[in-house]
């Protein structure tokens, strides 16, 4: 029998780093994410079911333009492996060199509510700095996501009805959001 006075010992929080290059495991742990987010409801650019292949597919995409440096790929990391996802879109056209897009912030269903979402606009935001981009732009079609946003000082545009489909077939609305980045000094990223 468990003794009572002994209460288990936390899981330490997931680690987040950005990945320079994306491994073929490290695609299939993305796909998984991906998978169960789409499986969960949310518009994230696909229909359900998705495939194990569509989803691959897909992040190999993204490991393309990572290793082309159009984008930053961080992820959130606890001991069963990839939990969470932002991206950092970089390339933007030349008379928006300052500008920069979040895209797919993603947290598995098993680890929401408990921070990461924050933490990953956090880096994302870090990410952006150390790149001397001074804004930032998102969509999203979920009220749990607006909040957050809305939350960690992002400021919200409005909103466009219709504007694509939940996973189901559902039309969705989207609605739109900056944050306007401070000029303070990049700091270095805890995680290598």
């Amino acid at each position: 029998m468990p003794d009572p006075s002994q209460s288990p010992s936390p899981s330490p929080s997931p680690r987040i780093r950005a990945l320079p290059h994306v491994t073929d495991a490290q695609v299939r742990e993305l796909a998984g994410v991906l998978i169960d987010c789409v499986a969960g409801g949310a518009s994230v650019s696909f229909m359900s079911p998705l495939t194990i292949e569509r989803a691959c597919a897909f992040w190999q995409g993204v490991a393309d333009s990572v290793a082309r440096g159009e984008r930053e790929l961080l992820v959130a990391e606890d001991a069963e492996g990839i939990v969470g996802t932002v991206q950092l879109v970089l390339a933007q056209p030349e008379n928006q060199p300052h500008r920069g897009e979040v895209a797919k912030m993603l947290v598995h269903r098993r680890a929401r509510r408990q921070g990461l979402g924050a933490q990953l606009m956090q880096a994302a935001e870090q990410s952006a700095r150390a790149h001397r981009k001074t804004l930032l732009v998102l969509d999203t079609s979920s009220p749990d996501a607006e909040r957050l946003y809305a939350r960690v000082g992002w400021q919200r545009v409005g909103v466009i009805p219709g504007y694509a489909l939940l996973p189901d077939g559902e039309p969705c609305a989207t609605t739109y959001f900056y944050r306007a980045l401070d000029a303070e000094t990049p700091q270095p990223s805890a995680a290598p």
